[in-house]
């Protein structure tokens, strides 16, 4: 780690290809041609390293944070340089322009779009670097390169001889770079679609995994931040005398956020910070309460909203329809409370930035922490470990600026940690909202309008990805964010409208796994559920029949009732329930089986889920991923809550911010629905439909309709 922080970053990947004699390929982004190696106008965007060893490095600009994208970014270009799997390898790439994600347009890690960004960019990167190595080997053997073929990390001639990638990789660098390639028709794959294992499993198991918490650099020093206790709180005054005097505590500083002590390790740094003699200026927000923000939500949703979507006229329909059901569903902050603190290592001297950490978004770090530090993005050099989990939080920068202003202050590397309670305080929520439902049946017990109102704090304004990339409209006046879920209502249904109204109450909201469909697909699977009972149907077959015009949504659907055993006898006690929903272009079915005690203790027996996202490149990553979401989910349904009193949060750790418990753990079933579709997400989809589920479920075993987060039967 000292290596990293003394090395140009800049200078990194060319180096290691010069040392290594071997081929290094650079594919297109504008303004970072300084990285290829390759002649002609192209500049790099992903990076392939073949070496005379045979190994072959894919050099990866995404963050790995336990979802398997150091393995299935690999599999992408090993699949179309037909490598040897034995033989690739994956290096985190330095922050720079060069790996911005495509999505995004710059380089972050976030809205499960690894795969569907870089499915085609990263399959190019490795047939280009295939038809290089055919060029090498047939000007080797004095030969056509039609009489060529490359297979398993050779390029081997008809005739029947053979050379390595490695023996070929210094006569391949010298090679032009095709203008176009030829992609594998999918029949054909040889690695994509199977379990190839996971290239970070043995570094974690050994202990050579190098996370933000394992980063040590010549002279750092730790420091823990003292943080105003209500949102929008100022330092009033502090007393630093008796902290300085304290063991191991070299210096305190006031920063943007607070006070940061800074000492020679992370215990005194915090033993010193909470001595610390401070008076806050509460502000306005000391009279928050998570009473009154729900209050404020609550009637607000019975007003009229910006209209995000309209097909037909609800209003209308509404007023005229013979059979009616309204309700509102309620759905609480929530903190991410990822397994690694928060934490940031930071060095700032006369010549610009350096960063290591455990972050997301090195792209926008370098943006921002140049305006932070008075320097330019180029000279801001950030260096990603790996993630102790990230569910957005990671796409946060408190941490990292901190640890900026605090080398910035001090003049020594600094490595600022959150201990989990501040993290659990430091306002980076998954929005609260609240939404009021209509509906109407037509005399089949069909929909026949909907109109849904949602209320709650805006991300980000001007963020309409979500929709374009789903191929839906930016919406004028409504955070895409915000409606994503609900818009995206798949089911039959002529008169439909959905309205947003923004509402702003002092708390600091932050993209969660899953983002808004976190809670827009708990409110609309819940509500569908309450139309089929109104209407007198089973719940599965009631989805199935307006599913019709949404065959992928249909697929998902069948898959996992069929699996669950829809409509077979349960044990006596035990209900079943079923959601879908699609999220970043995967859809995704949930069946739980629920059981609840005389005591009102909700039990989660089994959950059944089947995904379709398309094209998969590692259905065994699919399934981990599936897997963990619905635990993620799981906890957040039965105990995730932030609440307020008097502008303070009220949760501090796991002892009141719980998380699921080994032993509360269900059965999970993942099924993989076949698809040649375009690449769907799989970090998130999972999540959105198990709340639903398991609350439909909890109705059909009592009766009872739950329609808040978390729940709770009394």
């Amino acid at each position: 780690m000292s290596a990293m922080h003394n090395e140009s970053r800049r200078d990194f990947l060319k180096i290691s290809a010069l040392a290594g004699g071997g081929l290094l390929l650079g594919f297109a982004i504008p303004g970072a041609s300084r990285f290829a190696q390759a002649a002609g106008e192209f500049k790099p965007n992903v990076f392939i390293r073949i070496t005379p060893d045979n190994r072959v490095t894919v050099i990866c600009g995404l963050s790995e944070m336990g979802q398997g994208v150091h393995t299935a970014i690999p599999m992408l270009v090993a699949e179309e340089l037909d490598a040897d799997w034995s033989k690739i390898k994956v290096e985190q790439a330095p922050a720079d322009p060069a790996f911005k994600n495509p999505f995004m347009g710059f380089q972050a890690t976030g809205g499960s779009s690894s795969v569907r960004a870089n499915w085609e960019p990263m399959r190019k990167a490795g047939a280009t670097a295939r038809a290089m190595l055919i060029a090498a080997a047939a000007e080797t053997w004095k030969t056509d390169k039609s009489e060529c073929r490359a297979a398993n990390g050779m390029v081997v001639h008809k005739s029947g001889k053979k050379l390595s990638y490695g023996r070929l990789a210094a006569k391949a660098a010298e090679q032009p770079v095709p203008a176009e390639v030829k992609l594998k028709d999918r029949k054909d794959f040889g690695i994509l679609g199977k379990g190839a294992k996971r290239l970070d499993t043995p570094a974690k198991v050994n202990g050579s995994a190098m996370f933000g918490m394992d980063v040590r650099v010549p002279g750092m020093l730790t420091a823990v931040v003292a943080r105003a206790p209500v949102a929008g709180g100022k330092v009033a005054s502090f007393n630093a005398d008796k902290v300085k005097a304290m063991s191991g505590v070299k210096n305190v500083v006031q920063i943007g956020s607070g006070v940061a002590v800074v000492a020679d390790s992370y215990w005194n740094a915090k033993q010193g910070r909470d001595a610390l003699e401070i008076k806050w200026d509460d502000g306005a927000g000391a009279s928050l309460s998570s009473e009154g923000i729900r209050k404020t939500f609550g009637e607000l949703a019975e007003k009229e909203g910006t209209v995000g979507i309209k097909a037909g006229d609800a209003s209308t329909a509404l007023a005229g329809a013979a059979k009616k059901l309204e309700a509102v569903y309620e759905a609480p902050y929530l903190a991410h409370a990822c397994m690694e603190p928060m934490n940031c290592t930071a060095s700032v001297t006369a010549n610009g930035v350096e960063i290591w950490g455990s972050v997301q978004a090195p792209g926008l770090l370098q943006i921002i922490l140049s305006q932070v530090a008075g320097v330019k993005p180029e000279q801001v050099k950030v260096a990603t470990t790996m993630l102790g989990g990230g569910f957005g939080r990671r796409f946060g920068l408190d941490f990292a600026i901190d640890a900026v202003l605090t080398s910035k202050a001090v003049g020594a590397p600094v490595h600022v940690v959150f201990p989990r309670e501040d993290d659990i305080k430091a306002h980076h929520y998954r929005p609260a909202s609240v939404a009021k439902f209509q509906g109407a049946l037509d005399a089949a017990g069909n929909p026949a309008a909907a109109r849904i109102h949602a209320v709650c704090s805006s991300i980000s304004d001007a963020a309409h990805m979500p929709y374009e990339a789903n191929g839906l409209p930016p919406m004028k006046g409504v955070d895409g964010f915000s409606v994503e879920g609900l818009t995206e209502w798949p089911y039959a249904t002529p008169n439909l409208q959905v309205e947003w109204t923004k509402n702003e109450p002092p708390v600091g909201v932050w993209f969660w796994r899953s983002v808004g469909h976190s809670q827009n697909i708990f409110f609309v699977e819940g509500f569908v559920d309450e139309m089929a009972v109104a209407a007198g149907k089973d719940p599965y077959e009631y989805r199935r029949a307006l599913l019709g015009k949404n065959p992928r949504y249909k697929g998902a659907l069948e898959l996992a009732a069929n699996k669950a055993g829809w409509g077979k006898p349960l044990p006596a006690g035990r209900g079943r329930g079923i959601a879908v929903g699609l999220s970043f272009g995967s859809f995704v079915a949930e069946v739980a089986e629920v059981s609840v005690a005389k005591d009102g203790k909700l039990r989660v027996h089994r959950v059944v889920c089947a995904v379709d996202c398309g094209s998969t490149v590692n259905p065994e990553i699919v399934k981990r991923q599936m897997e963990s979401a619905i635990v993620f989910g799981l906890s957040a349904a039965l105990y995730g809550e932030i609440t307020f009193k008097d502008g303070k949060v009220e949760q501090s750790n796991f002892n009141d911010y719980p998380v699921l418990r080994m032993s509360e753990m269900p059965k999970v079933e993942v099924h993989i629905v076949p698809s040649m579709e375009a690449p769907g997400g799989v970090g998130e989809p999972g999540l959105p439909p198990l709340a639903p589920a398991v609350v439909n479920a909890v109705f059909a075993a009592t009766g009872k309709r739950l329609r808040k987060l978390p729940l709770r039967m009394v």
